[in-house]
Parts: structure tokens; sequence; C-alpha cells
């Protein structure tokens, strides 16, 4: 593990797979209560199957990164795609890259690529991203915050959080469920993305409808692939691990040598 500091403020990195830093690599945007270790073997199985380098950073206020100011404003996400992820692309000195989300990390992928495009962006690779609230993700949120105060979640996410667990959650969890937040869409960033597209979504996800894919698919201004995986949930990359790898080494594939 190693750690970059940004405004004076430390964020964990890992690196994976055997293939040189300057080489393409593949960068995990993890969810709104994810993590570097959350990604579990997902990212060394990720580098494996593409021959790509893979990195993963945990946000500010998750993992073993510093601690942030709560509460999180209505426009996170737009600060993570557009001034955080850029900095930390340059500072790793990533020359040729996809960005890969899972849910508030694949809406971050999707602002930066249709915002302010690093250069070295060649891609981008969501799993369950949102670009827009709906009522069914409200409701599995306010489930989410029932489970952390009387269930089992808060222990959970210790193991992963630490010092961090209760920043992580409420972060999370608090500007989601704001009313402000019921009108948050990212759609106008979807015409202006220029490189190809591949959005992953499991036909039973508790937090999005179809209508989350169908928007990437005919909005996304450049090539755009999606893939509904059938008895998956919210976590394509764990739940079905195998087609997940497999349609993005297809998608990879599927681009021109060179590209």
């Amino acid at each position: 593990m190693e750690h970059l500091t940004l405004n004076h403020s430390s964020i964990e990195i890992k690196w994976y797979g055997n293939e040189p830093k300057n080489r393409t690599c593949l960068v995990l945007l993890h969810e709104g209560l994810g993590c570097v270790s959350m990604w579990k073997d997902f990212p060394e199985k990720l580098a494996g199957a593409t021959n790509f380098k893979v990195m993963a950073y945990s946000r500010m206020g998750y993992g073993g990164s510093d601690p942030c100011s709560l509460p999180r404003p209505v426009g996170f996400m737009h600060h993570e795609g557009l001034d955080v992820l850029p900095e930390i692309l340059d500072r790793t000195g990533i020359k040729r890259c996809f960005l890969m989300g899972h849910s508030d990390g694949g809406s971050i992928a999707l602002i930066h690529a249709g915002g302010a495009p690093h250069p070295s962006v060649r891609g981008v690779i969501t799993m369950a991203a949102h670009v827009f609230c709906e009522s069914l993700t409200v409701k599995s949120i306010e489930a989410a915050r029932q489970q952390y105060l009387t269930g089992t979640l808060k222990q959970r996410l210790l193991t992963y959080h630490g010092k961090n667990t209760d920043s992580a959650f409420w972060g999370w969890n608090d500007v989601w469920l704001h009313p402000d937040f019921r009108k948050w869409n990212i759609k106008t960033y979807l015409p202006r993305i220029k490189v190809p597209v591949l959005a992953v979504q499991g036909e039973k996800d508790p937090y999005g409808t179809p209508d989350q894919i169908k928007a990437i698919k005919n909005l996304s201004g450049g090539k755009t692939m999606v893939e509904m995986i059938p008895n998956c949930g919210h976590a394509p990359h764990i739940e079905q691990q195998t087609q997940t790898l497999g349609v993005v080494v297809d998608f990879i594939r599927s681009l021109p040598d060179g590209y």
C-alpha cells in the first residue's frame, strides 16, 4: 500500500499486476461505502485477465485515507471527478488508462469523462453507476441506515474503514438522503463523453433500475456497450465475478489496436 499526499491530506493507493506503471492501467473507483480493501480479490484477477496494471485508491474519509469534513455537499461526485481524480492521474504518472467505477465510483468516472477528461483516459467501465436519483435508490439507502443503526452493518464496515467508519457511512448516507439530492442528475455529461464506454448492471440491483443503464446507452457520446447480468445485485464484480471479467475483457478486445 502506498500513500499520496493531496492538499496536505493522505490518500491510500494500491497497485496490482506485474506490468510496469507506465503501461495501460485500469483505475478503480470505489462505491459509496467502499475503499481499496473492499475490492477484495477483484483487482488481482482483473490484472491477470486483462494483462493491464491496476490501481485502486480510497477517497478521503474512506479506508486508510485521511478523514474528511462532513457533511458532503450534493455535488461531491462532481468534485471527485473534476478536481480530485485529474490530480491523482497526474501525480501517479499514469499515461494511459481506463476508468472502472462501481456505483458512486462509476458516476464519478462518467462525470470525469464528460466534464474535463484527463488526456490519459481511453475508456470508461461502470458497474451499477447512477446518472440520476431514483425512489428505489432512496428506499434502499434508507434501509441501509437502519442496518447501520440497529444491525450488523457498522461492525462489518469497521473491518475495512477503521476510524473512518462513521465518516464513510454518514458521508454517503446523509447526502443521498438529503432532499436536494432528489434532483441530482448527470445526464448532461453523457453526450460529451467521446471515449468508449462499457456499462454493467445486475438485473436484481436494489439500488438502481434498468433505466440507469438505458440512459448511459442512449446518451453517451462515444461507442457504448451495455451488459445486464442475470442473478446479480449491486456488485457484479463480486456476485458474478467470472462473467464480469469476461465482459470487461471482451470490451477491451473490441477496441481498435493501439486505442
